[in-house]
């Protein structure tokens, strides 16, 4: 066998970014938790020990994390002054929480999906599938904290008016199903914006139910917001104006049956809003730094669900527009178009 040893560098070099940026996703979960990001916004400079005393922790440990950090991009250092500070983008990336880049639960999924991994490797062998509670609950809650900061940055803004009518409807008053909806971060950014409205999520986790509940009262919007356990396929209600599914339909193991359900739910002239994860038609076009993160999550968590679930037709995080549209229009809907895109998700409009 002859090596290229300029293609074996190469690779290892590629190797060694991996593994360190696995090493990495811990160190941001505990800069999360402790606070570590969040003292560091403002940008002004510190050193590691005024970083330790801001946040009560111990230096040594805060010291090694921030050239852990700078070693990856992910916090300045001055050399001059010793000093280490976030910059303005780094910061939205890891300080702001809320915000259109925050990208926290990414890691927090990453690290959470792993935590089954003995059951994962038995599903290899058998083929069965894994259903979507027996994940640890880290998985439940960087869902929410990754995809909750696309929706910040496009939902409102970008997507709604990008389906005809939608906007005006929800304005004047409208009724919205959000289908699996989990802790409800899409269905309440809709209802913030939509004071007209009345908005009705579903999921099939209890747990992820209960915090949807939990925070609509907080945020003081039970009033229009109620949140119910039921799957995609018998999810109650009709008339809806709206019905959204929101980085879901490939998680359902029958998602023919739930769209032909959505299509009875709706108005004649309501709107079916898909968003899913981006990708190309072209298997080899989504080899790519988003589609290697989506090929891995769907791996661990996305494939495994829909085989749990009857029908199991398992359709993974890249299914692309040529499959979902195949899908949905031989499921009744007789329209069908990419509405917007970002660099994460296809959203599609989808109409009776």
């Amino acid at each position: 066998m002859n090596i290229n040893e300029q293609k074996l560098h190469a690779l290892l070099g590629k190797a060694v970014s991996d593994f360190g940026a696995v090493f990495l996703a811990p160190l941001i979960l505990i800069g999360d938790s402790l606070g570590l990001y969040r003292a560091m916004r403002g940008g002004h400079p510190a050193t590691s020990a005024d970083l330790a005393g801001r946040t009560g922790t111990a230096e040594r440990y805060v010291r090694e994390w921030l050239n852990a950090h700078a070693a990856a991009g992910y916090v300045d250092y001055h050399a001059e002054t010793g000093t280490y500070s976030l910059s303005p983008e780094q910061s939205m990336l890891f300080a702001e929480e809320g915000g259109p880049a925050f990208i926290v639960g990414a890691f927090q999924v990453a690290t959470g999906a792993g935590a089954i991994r003995p059951a994962l490797e038995q599903a290899f062998r058998t083929g069965e599938g894994l259903p979507w509670h027996q994940h640890d609950h880290q998985v439940f809650h960087g869902t929410e904290r990754f995809f909750r900061s696309g929706y910040v940055a496009n939902l409102v803004s970008n997507w709604i008016p990008a389906i005809a009518g939608v906007q005006e409807s929800l304005t004047k008053g409208g009724c919205v199903a959000d289908v699996g909806c989990g802790h409800g971060a899409s269905t309440l950014l809709l209802a913030q914006a939509f004071p007209n409205s009345r908005f009705f999520g579903f999921d099939a986790h209890a747990a992820s139910i209960e915090a949807a509940r939990e925070r609509a009262a907080a945020q003081g919007l039970s009033d229009r917001v109620q949140f119910a356990v039921a799957h995609a396929q018998d999810f109650p209600g009709t008339g809806y104006d709206l019905v959204t599914i929101f980085d879901a339909l490939h998680d359902l193991g029958d998602p023919a049956g739930a769209a032909a359900h959505v299509r009875s739910t709706l108005k004649p002239d309501g709107a079916w809003m898909i968003v899913e994860p981006f990708a190309d038609d072209r298997l080899e076009a989504n080899f790519n730094p988003v589609g290697r993160a989506y090929f891995s999550a769907s791996t661990l968590l996305c494939t495994p669900c829909s085989l749990s679930q009857e029908v199991g037709l398992a359709l993974g995080a890249q299914a692309g527009e040529a499959r979902l549209r195949a899908l949905v229009t031989q499921s009744g809907f007789s329209l069908f178009r990419r509405a917007a895109q970002t660099p994460f998700n296809l959203v599609f409009e989808a109409r009776i």
